[in-house]
């Protein structure tokens, strides 16, 4: 157990989300994730969380494994073509995890999510949550476009707003 992480985690509020995330932001990332989606078939869900609860905290819940979790419960597994991506934010760690749904994840594999949340990350560190965000949007929606071009006009499965936990 390390008491650094559990006082960082219980020091980021929600308000913490809010000073970093104000609505206009919020706003200007689904729209981003719904210009993005008019390029291809894919679907992208971005979420923040400002911090694990004591308990998670105490049996060593990692932001990937949060993530995981996070996927299941906004069911952004449960795309028609498996193409779902999330890209999960757990703000206390400055940590990002991008979870893929198989059919997308075979095709980009590990090493390509992991590049996008280093940049990610390394924008974040420097406070820049909006460049760093839609940047990793649109990073995502590269992989998307290249592998599930878009096809007329394309059904949006899950909700383009951002996920605030």
């Amino acid at each position: 157990m390390r008491i650094g992480r559990i006082l960082t985690h219980l020091f980021t509020t929600a308000w913490s989300v809010r000073r970093a995330f104000p609505p206009r932001l919020l706003d200007r990332i689904e729209q981003t994730v719904r210009d993005c989606e008019a390029t291809h078939a894919g679907q992208i869900r971005f979420a923040v969380e400002h911090s694990l609860d004591l308990p998670e905290l105490l049996h060593g819940e990692s932001a990937r494994r949060r993530a995981i979790d996070v996927f299941s419960t906004l069911r952004v597994w449960d795309t028609e073509q498996n193409n779902g991506v999330l890209i999960y934010l757990l703000l206390a760690d400055h940590d990002v995890e991008i979870v893929a749904d198989r059919g997308i994840h075979v095709r980009v594999g590990p090493e390509g999510w992991e590049t996008i949340c280093q940049q990610m990350e390394s924008a974040f560190r420097q406070g820049d949550f909006e460049g760093g965000v839609l940047a990793g949007i649109r990073a995502v929606s590269e992989h998307l476009r290249r592998h599930y071009p878009a096809r007329g006009l394309q059904p949006d499965e899950l909700s383009n707003r951002p996920a605030v936990l």
